[in-house]
């Protein structure tokens, strides 16, 4: 498959592995791009045959030097404890054909059985239904021609993702018909309620013009 799949990476060596194995063998490139991370994150990823990158910390640098290393035409920017389901690269590849001039993202699933997890989703999949506002956690499918057209990824230390698909508007964002399993991490350890507030209020500030860089110290 002629595609890029750029991973940021900070301390992940914990879920990398199987966010690399979930893909497959189906990527003509898997660039993991390193933000410092002191935990061997950047060795495993080189032992697994990934092309490795270094970069200012932070993902909006760490995109933007990953999507320059890239040769492919299509990029796929994936966070690194986010595994995709099996039939990714079908859907994947029927975009690419059907959808050439449009960006795609995946559903959002969270690795956490509970119910509070499954509102999350459904509160997600209204987000992106209404409001076109897919998060990174959700993958981006983009041609380099597309991304190039809207400007590129801009180094933001925070909401990258969201001045992306502003930037790319509504009627050029599809969902793709694959999963994106997500680590639930963070919600279970500060609690559903709080983080998703915490998002929203983060979200928020962005909107109103709160600078990114002021916006980390919440994060």
């Amino acid at each position: 498959m002629d595609l890029a799949v750029v991973i940021p990476t900070l301390n992940a060596a914990a879920t990398l592995p199987a966010t690399l194995d979930s893909l497959g063998g189906g990527p003509r490139e898997v660039i993991v791009v390193d933000g410092g991370s002191d935990d061997g994150t950047a060795e495993r990823a080189a032992e697994r045959g990934c092309r490795v990158v270094a970069a200012p910390r932070g993902r909006g640098s760490q995109l933007a030097a990953g999507v320059a290393a890239a040769a492919s035409p299509w990029l796929l920017l994936l966070h690194a404890d986010t595994r995709l389901g099996p039939d990714w690269q079908a859907a994947v590849a029927k975009h690419i054909a059907c959808e050439p001039d449009r960006a795609g993202y995946f559903r959002l699933r969270l690795d956490d059985d509970s119910r509070a997890a499954r509102r999350l989703e459904r509160v997600v999949a209204w987000r992106c239904r209404v409001l076109a506002l897919p998060y990174g956690d959700q993958g981006l499918l983009i041609s380099r021609a597309l991304l190039d057209t809207v400007g590129g990824i801009r180094p933001l230390p925070l909401m990258e993702d969201v001045d992306l698909v502003r930037r790319i508007g509504p009627a050029r964002l599809r969902l793709l018909d694959a999963d994106a399993l997500t680590s639930a991490e963070r919600y279970q350890r500060d609690g559903y309620r709080w983080r998703s507030a915490r998002n929203l209020a983060i979200l928020a500030l962005w909107f109103a013009g709160v600078p990114p860089r002021l916006l980390t110290r919440l994060y």
